[in-house]
């Protein structure tokens, strides 16, 4: 006899997401998600088998101070800076994670399992000390699991060429155009020819390029609401889904080519595209828009948990969404450009603005750990 569990009826959508090669990670983390047992918890019933963090995510979680109360209060004792405080906080909830997500790690032989943690994100715009805290963030977590998530500036696509080359794990976060895309993959396949000719296991390390998602559509449709016409009201919110099939279509091209071939053949392992920013920004839109249109094998959508919980309760998976509408992706954002609206200057003000935000967050919540740090009797320098 099966019973079912409330978990497990709820599971049904996400199971099928699963199924259809999609890997469901969350979009979270918090020291009390962590001890009161509700990762594991996800884990075991609704299908999520990894865990992304960035700055923002820190800032709402350690900014609230709860679970890091007796944290805080042993940095403020010894006497540490800000920087050092924020980063102890961060890299323990990471390496807590990690550890509960060992098991799935282990099953699926290193493919998922993975939790991921920033770079500072004031360094987004230089190489070297992007690779010095690229390493140093590795050593301070120490567990085979965790992933290094590096912006995809300018500045970005040499450090992850290095730090993959070091046989780092890497997830490239802040992609919103086709061709930084591309160079992105580039970036990737370089450092395992790199990590190839030091003569390291490429069978170890492992990729997301993190594609974002309703940013895209966020800033188009602001602009289509602007023009009007019925043309461009027609194109609203379907100029992210094109993005990002479109993502999809240059990533089945280069991992089908040549020079990918010769490193499989060394047990490298493909970069996997990662749709993030699924969380849907228009209440106009089904809430369930970047996940149930943008299934595909070997994919991962990062979702925040109130978009887990609306996949969970009324999901509609329905097989690939994507590799069927390469030629109608085209053709959107063919009509948009044609509307006035310039595809590179949108993809540019995103990537500064994803940039500026994360940014912002970051200071935010080393505001609040000196305020913390200084209310125990500590200058946090």
């Amino acid at each position: 006899m099966i019973i079912v569990t409330e978990a497990s009826a709820s599971a049904g959508a996400l199971e099928r997401l699963s199924d259809e090669g999609v890997s469901i990670w969350l979009d979270d983390l918090s020291r009390k998600r962590i001890t009161s047992g509700n990762l594991a918890e996800l884990v075991a019933g609704r299908h999520v088998v990894g865990v992304t963090t960035n700055p923002s995510i820190f800032q709402a979680a350690i900014g609230s101070g709860e679970g890091y109360e007796e944290q805080l209060a042993e940095l403020a004792e010894r006497g540490v800076t800000v920087d050092e405080a924020v980063r102890m906080m961060t890299t323990a909830d990471v390496r807590a994670a990690a550890d509960v997500l060992r098991p799935v790690h282990t099953a699926t032989g290193g493919r998922d399992g993975r939790v991921s943690i920033e770079v500072d994100p004031r360094l987004a715009h230089r190489t070297a000390a992007t690779i010095a805290e690229a390493k140093q963030l590795a050593w301070l977590v120490d567990r085979p699991n965790v992933m290094i998530k590096i912006p995809a500036t300018k500045a970005g696509l040499p450090a992850i060429t290095e730090v993959v080359g070091l046989g780092i794990s890497v997830n490239v976060t802040l992609i919103f155009s086709l061709e930084r895309y591309r160079e992105v993959m580039d970036a990737y396949l370089a450092g395992l020819e790199k990590a190839q000719a030091a003569g390291r296991d490429l069978s170890a390390i492992h990729s997301v390029a993190s594609f974002f998602v309703s940013r895209v559509d966020a800033e188009i449709d602001k602009r289509l609401t602007v023009l009007g016409t019925d043309a461009a009201l027609a194109l609203k919110g379907r100029a992210a889904l094109a993005n990002a099939r479109l993502a999809y279509a240059a990533y089945e091209e280069v991992f089908a080519g040549d020079r990918w071939t010769a490193l499989a053949g060394a047990r490298a392992n493909k970069q996997r595209p990662l749709w993030a920013s699924t969380g849907v920004k228009d209440p106009a839109y089904k809430d369930t828009l970047y996940v149930d249109d943008l299934v595909a094998p070997g994919t991962v959508n990062t979702m925040p948990e109130a978009t887990l919980d609306a996949v969970a309760d009324h999901g509609a998976i329905t097989g690939d969404t994507v590799t069927g509408g390469y030629a109608q992706a085209r053709a959107d954002l063919a009509a948009v450009e044609a509307l006035g609206i310039s595809y590179d200057e949108v993809v540019t003000r995103l990537e500064d603005e994803g940039v500026a935000k994360f940014e912002a967050a970051w200071q935010d919540l080393l505001d609040a750990v000196t305020k913390s740090l200084n209310s125990k009797g500590v200058d946090a320098e």
